[in-house]
């Protein structure tokens, strides 16, 4: 049976994957960026939890990341209509369905890569910041 946590980021995988780019979870940036761009999801640190006792609760503001990039004579179009899209999946339901108390993203801080004999990539890293709460910190 999967933890909390995991269940959790499962879900906004899930989430991100309904989106029309390309969604990935832990993977390395491929060789190529699809044109409806690339998304990938990171883990991120559940950082030090809140503690409440009786009955005994951690409470954490877990910093998940999507790394978003797109690539095209267009990018910053494309960025701007993937940011927003994740950003309306992300308010779409801020609980994922009841598995956490609240799910938000923060502002991404875009950069443009050089790429050699190609287009440059458009590329921002989106930390998502869920809360939720467990009786268990492994578990």
């Amino acid at each position: 049976m999967p933890t909390p946590r995991e269940t959790i980021l499962s879900a906004l995988h899930a989430r991100l994957s309904a989106l029309p780019a390309t969604a990935l979870r832990g993977d390395v940036l491929p060789e190529r960026v699809p044109a409806e761009g690339l998304l990938i999801l990171r883990d991120g640190e559940p950082g030090e939890p809140e503690v409440t006792l009786s009955p005994l609760r951690y409470h954490y503001q877990h910093r998940a990341e999507i790394e978003a990039v797109v690539q095209g004579a267009d990018r910053d179009a494309a960025f701007d209509t993937l940011t927003a899209s994740i950003g309306a999946a992300l308010a779409a339901d801020r609980t994922l369905g009841g598995l956490c108390d609240w799910v938000e993203a923060e502002a991404p801080r875009p950069v443009d890569l050089p790429v050699e004999g190609a287009g440059s990539l458009k590329a921002a890293i989106i930390p998502v910041v869920l809360h939720y709460s467990t009786a268990d910190p492994l578990a």
